[in-house]
C-alpha cells in the first residue's frame, strides 16, 4: 500500500514538472516573442554578423532605445544600464545560432518567471474611441506613447485638448477618421 502511494506521489511530481516546462502557451511571453522576434528580423535585415558579441551590442542598442514593457523586458535580461543581473547571453548566444525566439523566451522563463508574465498594454482605437469616457492615466499613457508630455494640463478637458491637437502629427488616420464622423 506504502509503495502504491509513492508511485502516485512520483507519476503527480512527473506530471507537475513536465506542465510546468513544457512549450509556451499561445499568448505567454507576447512581450518576449514579439520583441525579440522583432529583434532577430532587424539582425537579419541589417545583415548582422551572427555572432554572440556583435548580437548582444545590438542588443543593448536596441535596448537603449525601448520603451514600456520592452524595457522592462530589456531591464529584466539585463540590457538596461540600471540592471542587477546580466543574462544577456542568454539571449545573445542562442540568437547566434538561429535558435528560434520561442525557444529562448521559454530558456529565459526558467531563469525569471517574471519575463512572461509581461504583457502588451491594449491599444486604444483613436478613430473610434470617445476620449470623454477614458481615465486621465490613459490619456495621459496616449502621449507618452508618441513622446509628448502637456505641461501644465490639470483637468482632463486639458488632456483632450492636447491628444486631439496631436492626432494629425502622430495618428493621421485616426485624426481623418474623426473628422469624417
Amino acid at each position: 500500500m506504502l509503495c502504491l502511494n509513492c508511485f502516485s506521489v512520483a507519476i503527480a511530481f512527473a506530471f507537475t514538472c513536465s506542465v510546468v516546462s513544457g512549450a509556451l502557451k499561445d499568448g505567454e511571453c507576447e512581450v518576449c516573442v514579439g520583441f525579440m522576434g522583432r529583434f532577430y528580423q532587424s539582425l537579419i535585415d541589417n545583415n548582422v554578423k551572427f555572432s554572440s558579441v556583435d548580437i548582444e551590442k545590438a542588443l543593448l542598442r536596441t535596448c537603449k532605445d525601448s520603451k514600456g514593457k520592452e524595457n522592462r523586458l530589456c531591464y529584466y535580461i539585463g540590457a538596461t544600464s540600471d540592471a542587477a543581473t546580466k543574462i544577456v547571453n542568454e539571449v545573445s548566444k542562442p540568437l547566434s545560432f538561429h535558435v528560434p525566439v520561442e525557444k529562448i523566451c521559454e530558456k529565459l522563463k526558467k531563469q525569471d518567471s517574471q519575463i512572461c508574465e509581461l504583457k502588451y498594454d491594449k491599444q486604444v482605437d483613436l478613430s473610434t474611441v470617445d476620449l470623454k469616457k477614458l481615465k486621465v492615466k490613459d490619456l495621459k499613457k496616449i502621449l507618452e506613447e508618441w513622446g509628448e508630455s502637456c505641461k501644465g494640463c490639470v483637468e482632463k478637458s486639458d488632456f483632450i485638448r492636447k491628444i486631439n491637437e496631436l492626432m494629425p502629427k502622430h495618428a493621421p488616420a485616426a485624426a481623418k477618421a474623426r473628422t469624417d464622423l
